[in-house]
């Protein structure tokens, strides 16, 4: 794991894109896994941004959606591969049949889930992905107590994330109870990782996932396994670090390390 604290949001997905387009650079049909909420609109931009100016071409691209809330058909506002096509898709080039996502109105939910499995597996694997972080520590929709082991499947959500989806609903007693998600376990087979945060709201989930132990109470903290996941935040979600210092003057002197071993 590495911590890397940025100035602001805008730096944060200077810094995830800078990533990801190095990535791409090296690899033209790179598999994506892409999260949704606030925390990846930036990115999202700034890869269109690279698009348009004829810079990245996402023809050979491949993705795969994170999650999505179980009843909400994909033109539905709130669903998320309804969020996909809006902010992202539409706007580059990307091919339909190199889009992968969950269904919210599938018959068969198990049958989906283990499909949806090989499909990732079929494609390579997962070359980086996206992730945000709920405040109770939540990585894609993995509540608190899930398993560590756990692979794409139905959950249930916790009253903390349903009131924090609320206000993207007309009223209450529309948001979703349950939901899809990829399992921890299928995040950490992604050779990359990139976790965005900021602000104050995550301060909590960032310190126990960061500096706190590994434990299905905070399924964020199953990313301290993964070796090359990098936690990129603001110096208000790093505030409770009590590392940040630490973190700072590695990420500062990171290319000091090549110098040592030429």
């Amino acid at each position: 794991m590495e911590v890397i604290i940025k100035e602001n949001y805008d730096q944060i997905c200077d810094e995830a894109v800078g990533l990801i387009y190095k990535n791409w650079q090296e690899k033209k049909d790179l598999v994506l896994g892409l999260a949704t909420g606030r925390s990846p609109l930036g990115v999202y931009e700034r890869l269109i941004a690279l698009y348009k100016k004829g810079k990245m071409d996402f023809s050979r691209v491949r993705t795969f959606n994170l999650d999505e809330y179980i009843g909400l058909s994909k033109d539905h506002p709130q669903s998320f591969a309804y969020y996909m096509e809006k902010n992202f898709f539409r706007s580059v080039n990307i091919r339909r049949v190199n889009i992968h996502q969950l269904s919210g109105t599938t018959k068969d939910i198990e049958s989906h889930c283990r499909e949806y499995e090989e499909k990732i597996s079929n494609a390579g694997g997962i070359d980086i992905q996206i992730l945000g972080i709920g405040r109770n520590g939540h990585i894609g929709f993995n509540e608190p107590s899930s398993s560590l082991a756990s692979r794409t499947r139905v959950k249930t959500l916790t009253q903390s994330t349903i009131d924090a989806n609320t206000p993207s609903f007309k009223n209450k007693t529309e948001v979703p109870r349950y939901c899809l998600t990829m399992g921890i376990e299928t995040i950490l087979d992604a050779r990359m990782i990139i976790l965005l945060a900021s602000g104050k709201e995550k301060i909590e989930a960032i310190a126990k996932t960061v500096e706190g132990p590994l434990t299905a109470s905070v399924p964020g903290s199953a990313l301290q396994l993964h070796r090359r996941a990098k936690i990129i935040i603001d110096h208000e979600a790093a505030r409770l670090l009590q590392r940040k210092d630490y973190y700072i003057w590695v990420y500062e002197n990171r290319d000091k390390v090549n110098d040592f071993l030429k």
